[in-house]
């Protein structure tokens, strides 16, 4: 018997078939099935399980020898689906009735008491959680070796520098050691509000049910202190409903995305042949279908274009929570595409960027015949100016006017400062080659001595966070 045209057989085994006397459709069933997503939290959703398992056992609701075959059976199918000998059937429409089933099937009458005091609803979102805290993890680690990375390359920079840029258009020369220690930092940002983001996904939702708890005598503090959680919830209706990690998640997710997506536009400029200040390596760069003399920089291009897939699934998270009533909704299970591919694509590009920056050769002579530009140590003129009693807006008036005259042809900027009343040739050494850099002083900015002790503080930060 179906139920009615393109239905299915009314005797699929979902876990609420008891409530209906027919199946679901095709069409129903099509669009409600999560497997082809969720099945990747196979192993939280069995260690869920096996929590769940030990603690009915402990308030009596399974006996000691039906919660060891419960928990022999679910082994044996995480060895299945481990190895690939798994065979799942129509009516799985998630990870968790796969399970279940396939748990039923190995240890009988036992079996059917694993989803005792538990729903999908609470079940689901441990599995997320659980599925979230190592994400998290992997991405935080990738993060730190990417910073390491930058850090060494900064160390062996030395004191070369190269022009800094605001609009895009040469401001100061920095050393390139602060320039990429500048994107170090704001991926120790990034670390830190994954880590702050993974106090609040930290929380074991099991023991909500489906909505307001249980009747039974449920043990959910050593459930959660069993799956390893640092707390338990404290609201059921909250607990089932909460996908506030989630959003969380992905906006770090994002943000890492954007700061990447920087560090990709930086690497496609400087490897133009109108910058040239790196060489790609052949193992992080592309050739092209039809110019022979092309290398192209992939890699960077792609995390600069990552970023807008990061942003859509953080805009499509928030759209689908927006006006959600308590508590569980199916809405909601549209939360692990997006966070799949959000932690998919930064665990690619962290890697992909990470050897792009790892196997650079740093072309120094072009960085520095950019950054020596007389007119990238104006602001130190007016500074001189200022040092001897000049206000800041008369000395920029006195400079901006001598670049003006330079620039219209009346002189070379260094004879027309040497050639200064206020000036002199005492501040026109302050153009030559390698000066500028070497007078950035105060903490924190761009010079010899300041670079120096941001190094080590980069490397204590390092460490610190790695510990």
């Amino acid at each position: 018997m179906t139920n009615g045209p393109g239905g299915l057989d009314e005797t699929a085994n979902t876990l609420w078939h008891g409530r209906f006397a027919g199946g679901p459709s095709e069409a129903l069933q099509a669009l409600n099935d999560s497997l082809g997503f969720d099945r990747r939290m196979y192993q939280e959703d069995i260690a869920g399980s096996r929590a769940h398992v030990r603690g009915l056992a402990r308030v009596g609701l399974l006996t000691d020898d039906e919660a060891a075959n419960v928990i022999d059976a679910l082994d044996r199918v995480e060895a299945e689906i481990t190895d690939g000998s798994f065979v799942f059937v129509a009516s799985d429409e998630d990870i968790h009735t796969a399970v279940e089933r396939r748990v039923t099937e190995i240890s009988g009458p036992a079996g059917a008491k694993l989803h005792t005091g538990r729903s999908r609803n609470d079940q689901v979102a441990t599995d997320v959680r659980l599925w979230t805290l190592g994400a998290i993890d992997e991405i935080s680690g990738l993060i730190h070796r990417l910073a390491t990375t930058l850090l060494h390359r900064a160390e062996a920079a030395e004191q070369h520098y190269l022009p800094g840029y605001t609009h895009l258009q040469q401001a100061q020369p920095v050393l390139v050691a602060h320039h990429l220690l500048a994107h170090g930092w704001a991926l120790l940002r990034d670390a830190d509000r994954l880590a702050d983001a993974r106090v609040r996904v930290d929380v074991s939702p099991l023991g909500a049910g489906a909505l307001a708890g249980s009747s039974l005598p449920l043990d959910p503090d050593g459930v959660a202190e069993d799956l390893g959680f640092s707390a338990r919830f404290e609201n059921s209706l909250d607990a089932v409903s909460d996908r506030d990690f989630v959003a969380e998640t992905l906006f770090d997710l994002t943000l890492l995305g954007v700061h990447l997506s920087r560090i990709g536009e930086e690497f496609v400029l400087w490897s133009t042949a109108e910058f040239g200040f790196v060489t790609l390596d052949d193992g992080f760069s592309t050739g092209s279908s039809m110019l022979p003399q092309k290398k192209n920089p992939d890699v960077a291009e792609l995390a600069r274009g990552k970023a807008g897939r990061l942003l859509g699934n953080l805009t499509g998270l928030l759209a689908t929570m927006k006006n959600l009533p308590l508590a569980y909704n199916k809405d909601l299970q549209e939360d692990k595409e997006p966070l799949f591919d959000a932690v998919d694509t930064m665990r690619l590009t962290l890697l992909a960027l990470d050897g792009m920056i790892d196997t650079v050769t740093f072309n120094f002579d072009a960085m520095a015949a950019s950054a020596d530009s007389p007119y990238a140590a104006a602001i130190d003129l007016a500074e001189y100016l200022v040092a001897r009693g000049m206000p800041f807006r008369d000395s920029h008036a006195v400079v901006g006017g001598l670049v003006r005259d330079a620039l219209a042809g009346e002189g070379s900027l260094e004879d027309l400062v040497a050639n200064h009343d206020e000036l002199g040739p005492d501040a026109a050494a302050l153009l030559r080659p390698g000066v500028p850099v070497r007078n950035r002083t105060t903490p924190g900015s761009a010079g010899p001595a300041p670079v120096a002790d941001q190094l080590e503080r980069f490397r204590s930060a390092l460490a610190h966070r790695q510990g």
